[in-house]
């Protein structure tokens, strides 16, 4: 039986290693893999570019419409800041051959959705990129939004307890235009060539009565929704439209909170 529980014992996923340097070579291989990838795919249009900092440690928080406006964001940071990519990525990409261990020489940091390990050894390697001087990329939604309309929907307060604890800066980030190549929880792409996405720059977040030793939970929550605030503005800017009054709460809705809700319904219909 011993033997039985260390085989079925799940895999530990270790944590990137720090660099002083952000342009590895391993992120430096990946990028000029994928950057190219990117440039086929979409054409990247960035507005505010001058908001953000030269240098220095920040925290980029972008609105999650679908599967592929992730790739569009690293080409942004890449090209357009200069900056290596560093995202809080689902833990499942690091279980695959090959990709998992690029994906950590590149500096990706895994999250943990389902058991297994907790998120904490996540947010202190997060935390000492920040140290370190580093931008870090997080989708404070957690997963795809479960708005019907795309809309941003409510705030995981993961990222912004990174945020406040770390004190560094948070810019909001409202991008749109990946529709057009993959649909909300859709894997079927509809390529062509230069197709715009459009990434808009906020000012950064004024999070300074939050930022004091030990907020509550409420404080949290509410720092939370101020961050989903700015990024919404953001977004309603580019697509011309007013969203929702009420931000969606798939908690609410009875949706799950992670994985394709939208398959998993059709896979419970259809038993």
């Amino acid at each position: 039986l011993f033997r039985v529980a260390m085989a079925r014992k799940p895999k530990v996923v270790p944590m990137p290693k720090i660099s002083s340097n952000e342009m590895t070579l391993a992120v430096r291989i990946v990028a000029g893999v994928l950057a190219p990838i990117a440039r086929m795919m979409f054409k990247v249009e960035v507005i505010n570019l001058d908001k953000l900092p030269k240098s220095g440690a920040y925290i980029l928080a972008p609105n999650h419409a679908t599967n592929i406006d992730a790739l569009a964001v690293a080409y942004f940071i890449w090209v357009k800041t200069k900056r290596a990519p560093h995202f809080l990525t689902k833990e499942r990409l690091f279980s695959i051959p090959l990709v998992g261990k690029i994906l950590l020489a590149a500096g990706q940091i895994p999250v943990f959705r389902t058991g297994g390990q907790r998120n904490d050894d996540s947010l202190r390697a997060a935390h000492a990129y920040l140290q370190a001087g580093h931008s870090v990329c997080v989708f404070p939604e957690g997963t795809l939004t479960r708005d019907p309309d795309s809309w941003p929907m409510r705030g995981k307060t993961g990222a912004i307890r990174l945020a406040l604890d770390s004190g560094v800066p948070v810019y909001p980030v409202g991008q749109w235009g990946s529709e057009k190549i993959m649909e909300r929880y859709s894997s079927k792409f509809r390529p062509g060539f230069w197709k715009k996405v459009t990434v808009l720059v906020g000012d950064e977040i004024d999070l300074a009565r939050f930022r004091k030793p030990n907020p509550t939970p409420a404080e949290v929550l509410e720092a939370t929704e101020v961050v989903m605030s700015a990024i919404t503005k953001l977004v309603e800017q580019l697509r011309g439209e007013k969203a929702p009054d009420r931000r969606w709460d798939p908690v609410a809705a009875g949706q799950a909170t992670t994985g394709n809700f939208i398959k998993k319904a059709q896979k419970k219909e259809s038993n």
